[in-house]
């Protein structure tokens, strides 16, 4: 199972907002420098992050882009299902109620598969964006 560039980088660019966009808006050009993550890539991302309500974008010279809501209220399954829709390991054990397996009935691993899927959606919302920020005292990291 491989997590895509677009979760990856997503979750990067939202914790470079958290962590810059306190005061201000962080503009992508920014993001970019910091990150290493192109601008038109950061554009691709940006849109479905603020469509699912989790910045907010500031026009104008001194524009850019802000958290909706504080990094304690985002958890980090937000973020991945915004930008790669729901959690999913196998296709029979996705979050999706519509996807269904026709070999559901009669299927060995499928629950094996279930629990491991809901085992990592668990972990993915049990992590918000500041327990990612540097500087913070977490007991979820082990640095």
């Amino acid at each position: 199972m491989n997590i895509s560039t677009r979760g990856r980088y997503g979750l990067k660019a939202i914790l470079d907002i958290a962590m810059f966009g306190a005061e201000k808006p962080v503009t992508l050009s920014s993001i970019s420098q910091r990150q290493g993550i192109s601008e038109g890539y950061l554009e691709q991302l940006m849109s479905p992050m603020k469509k699912c309500g989790l910045v907010k974008s500031v026009r104008g010279a001194l524009g850019g882009y802000l958290l909706s809501r504080p990094p304690q209220e985002i958890v980090v399954g937000e973020v991945f299902r915004a930008l790669e829709g729901p959690i999913s390991i196998t296709y029979c054990a996705t979050e999706n109620p519509a996807e269904k397996c026709d070999r559901e009935e009669n299927c060995l691993t499928r629950e094996f598969w279930r629990q491991t899927q809901l085992s990592v959606a668990k972990v993915m919302d049990s992590y918000t964006l500041a327990d990612l920020l540097p500087g913070e005292k977490n007991e979820k990291r082990k640095d």
